[in-house]
């Protein structure tokens, strides 16, 4: 047995030098496949990449090329000369106002809607994921999370309006005039119901992923420490959930700041908001030569997008950690 093992040795050494000898050290058709890497997958990958060529042009042409031209009119003046006085109105009392307008109704809606998404998340998972309610509940807020615009803001009209049916309603029955102080719901407070009525359901939407993703093996450990449900919520649920539930919030907070559709169907009358700032700017029949300005707000709504979302996604990054 011992010669046979050395002669198989020989064997294989001989082989060994005679193919380094050959192929110049060069590796066989055999070695490259046990490594796990398929010769033909680098010539294929190329080829793959042809199928996201509609979905580039797509952005390209509808997202990117528009974005440049939005933002290319604000240092430009209208005879299309290069200038820096259309920056100049951002610094404007009134354009002030409108930042702060819209930036204040996306933080009441979006802090509002983050807490009741955030609860709706927590009850739903006592449900069955596959069940009945579950599903009618994803599916409802998948919807309702895009349902804006003018059709939001004709439901909202045709409800709680001057004339609306609850308003005629509690006007008649209990004696409740909700315009009694004035006509709030055409201003800047009537846009808080109707945003809040799709950041809920877009809470639930990106903020389910993480609350499913709690393990009950951590309350189980938690309880053999000899730890109490408070300790589990306080030291492993919150701090687990907290970059999804701020990144959530970022993202309504982005979501409300960019509507217009909405805002634009409510207030007719005035610019209290930054994209209706941009609609006066584009077709005011009683300020005229400001188009250019409109390049110039679009910049400024660039630049907050942009912080809210670079902030969204490591805030997303983190919580992708914890759902593997």
């Amino acid at each position: 047995m011992v010669t046979t093992s050395t002669r198989a040795a020989d064997t294989t050494a001989d082989a060994r030098s005679a193919h380094e000898g050959d192929g110049g050290g060069q590796p066989t058709r055999a070695s490259s496949s046990s490594d796990g890497v398929s010769p033909s997958r680098g010539r294929r990958r190329p080829a793959a990449w042809w199928g996201l060529t509609p979905f580039a042009v797509w952005v390209l042409l509808f997202l990117i090329v528009p974005c440049l031209l939005a933002l290319g009119t604000g240092f430009v003046d209208g005879d299309g000369a290069p200038t820096l006085d259309n920056l100049a109105a951002l610094g404007d009392p009134l354009i002030v106002r409108a930042f702060a307008s819209s930036a204040a109704v996306s933080a009441v809606t979006a802090v509002a809607g983050a807490v009741v998404g955030a609860v709706v998340c927590w009850g739903l998972t006592s449900l069955r994921p596959d069940g009945a309610v579950r599903s009618a509940i994803d599916a409802a807020s998948s919807v309702l999370a895009q349902f804006g615009g003018v059709m939001l803001a004709f439901a909202f009209i045709a409800t709680i309006g001057i004339q609306g049916v609850v308003t005629r309603l509690l006007v008649d029955v209990a004696g409740v005039d909700l315009y009694a102080d004035g006509v709030w719901f055409y201003q800047v407070p009537g846009l808080l119901l109707p945003y809040l009525y799709f950041q809920v359901p877009l809470m639930v939407i990106t903020f389910m992923p993480a609350v499913s993703g709690l393990r009950p093996q951590w309350s189980e450990a938690v309880a053999t420490l000899g730890g109490t449900r408070w300790q589990h919520l306080v030291r492993v649920v919150a701090p687990v959930l907290a970059p999804a539930f701020v990144g959530s919030l970022l993202l309504l907070f982005a979501n409300a700041f960019s509507s217009y559709a909405t805002a634009a169907a409510l207030i007719s009358q005035g610019a209290q908001i930054v994209p209706l700032q941009i609609r006066a700017a584009l077709i005011s029949e009683t300020v005229l030569g400001r188009e250019n300005v409109a390049g110039a707000l679009a910049l400024g709504m660039v630049v907050v997008m942009a912080v809210l979302m670079t902030g969204y996604s490591l805030l997303q990054r983190r919580t992708e950690r914890w759902q593997r």
